[in-house]
């Protein structure tokens, strides 16, 4: 006879979990069919309810990455087509038409173009200190990622460079894996490598989006005037977290190291042991410099900035050189340029319709900004751009989706909509609460000695320092330099 038991247990492959991905699939699916099927909200007309279904069906394909970006955008575009809200398919991919599209994928290139020709290690092997302790090494690396940001717009291939450098680096120094030095190091390289991104406007995704909706909704800004007003509260912030990281965790200022031990642990970390620049290295080093120029003297010329990089990228391309491949083109970041297009696609729509006018006016009756204090209803919206920062995998997606609504909002309550982008931006790319919502801390997580409690309490600390940098910068900086 069986044993009774038995009867109330059931095997383990009979117990289904469904994955986060199901699960997103199942959601969106749902906020769908009510949207079209459920009675029209009081307030909303149809086509404001089928826009805001539309929105939410993607945001959570987004947020779950269900599917691929590319995927999950291009239903975002067919359905708002589908639905009637655009008269033709191409107002619906409208948003696709953007210069901040087409920018950021000459930019991709760009980046990918330094690190297949390796130029970025071999800056780096040459800008670390060879005679140094552990507590001074830290303090060096900060300095070097704010200068390789310069001319790696890419934190994740700064980080990817200096992984193997830091690595050998430990071992040289004769340390244990979970040494202090090490954990420090990777914090410089997944939590604060960033912040030298945001400070030019061609720096990486976040600044390029950014710098494009002030362009849009503010008043043109040059890639001359974004670096007078983000480089000091930058270089203020990275030096801020880099102190605070050499201070928690303690950094040890007396070993030294052995030149020649270095010497040799560095080599892996350059490609070759002859000091000279290759062919393509000099070639792409002196186009990436040739583009910086001409950024800043068309600042002064009124040059778009798409122009320098377009022609940087058409050099690269060339016959004879062929840097820029088809190879490096398939590497490209295709679902960020499909998840910007169709977000700009999305608030098209929620503009023309009313549907975004309808939501500022609904949280604006909800949260009392009219009682605030100005600081305070500016903290409220950083504080919005936060909680919808923690849950998508990438800053610049983040920042596709919250700054629009954000200024959307600045604008109605009479908020300088320059200084408020430039906050979120400062907000968005310095706070990182888990593993996956910074490439370059995910990378850092994962090939480093951080854990989770780590990654989070750090992630408090720039988000606090940014904090601190913003009330600096708009209470005393930008006014003087706007």
């Amino acid at each position: 006879m069986a044993d009774p038991s038995s009867r109330s247990s059931f095997p383990s492959s009979w117990v289904f979990i469904p994955e986060p991905r199901e699960v997103g699939i199942l959601v969106s699916i749902v906020i769908l069919v009510v949207s079209v099927f459920a009675p029209t909200l009081v307030g909303l007309e149809h086509e404001m309810q089928l826009v805001l279904g539309v929105f939410g069906f993607t945001l959570v394909l987004w947020l779950t990455e269900a599917v691929p970006y590319v995927i999950s955008s291009t239903l975002a575009v067919v359905l708002l087509y589908a639905f009637g809200l655009v008269d033709t398919f191409g107002a619906a991919v409208q948003g696709f038409a953007e210069t901040l599209v087409f920018f950021l994928l000459l930019l991709l290139l760009l980046g990918g173009a330094i690190g297949k020709v390796g130029l970025g290690k071999v800056v780096a092997g040459r800008m670390l200190s060879t005679q140094s302790t552990p507590r001074s090494t830290v303090r060096s690396l900060g300095a070097h990622m704010v200068a390789l940001a310069l001319l790696m717009p890419s934190a994740v291939a700064r980080a990817v460079t200096f992984i193997p450098v830091v690595n050998r680096m430990n071992d040289a120094y004769g340390l244990d894996q979970e040494d202090p030095f090490r954990r420090a190091s990777f914090i410089v390289l997944g939590h604060i490598n960033p912040i030298g991104s945001m400070m030019l406007m061609t720096g990486g995704g976040m600044a390029i989006i950014t710098a494009q909706l002030i362009d849009d909704a503010v008043r043109p800004i040059t890639w001359v005037q974004w670096a007078v007003y983000m480089i000091p509260p930058m270089l203020l912030l990275f030096a801020l977290s880099t102190v605070s990281a050499m201070y928690l965790y303690r950094l040890d200022d007396d070993r030294t190291i052995d030149a020649s031990t270095l010497d040799e642990s560095m080599t892996a970390a350059v490609e070759g042991e002859d000091d000279s620049l290759n062919r393509d290295q000099r070639i792409v080093g002196a186009v990436m410099l040739g583009a910086v120029a001409a950024w800043i003297v068309g600042s002064f010329l009124g040059v778009p900035t798409i122009v320098p990089a377009v022609i940087a990228v058409a050099i690269l391309a060339a016959p004879g050189i062929d840097i820029v491949d088809r190879e490096l083109i398939a590497e490209v970041s295709w679902g960020i340029l499909f998840l910007i297009g169709a977000m700009f696609s999305i608030l098209e729509v929620m503009e023309t319709t009313g549907t975004l006018d309808l939501l500022i006016s609904v949280l604006i009756e909800t949260i009392p900004f009219n009682a605030m204090a100005p600081w305070l209803v500016i903290g409220t919206l950083l504080a919005i751009a936060v909680f919808i920062r923690v849950w998508f995998s990438t800053a610049s997606a983040a920042i596709v989706v919250t700054l629009p609504i954000i200024m959307e909002f600045g604008a109605v309550l009479g908020i300088n909509q320059l200084f408020l982008a430039l906050s979120v931006l400062i907000i968005v790319g310095s706070t990182t609460f888990f593993p996956f919502n910074t490439t370059s801390v995910l990378l850092s997580y994962d090939r480093g000695p951080l854990n989770l409690r780590e990654v989070l309490g750090f992630g408090l600390v720039t988000m606090v320092h940014g904090t601190v940098i913003i009330g600096i910068s708009w209470q005393f900086y930008w006014p003087i330099v706007v």
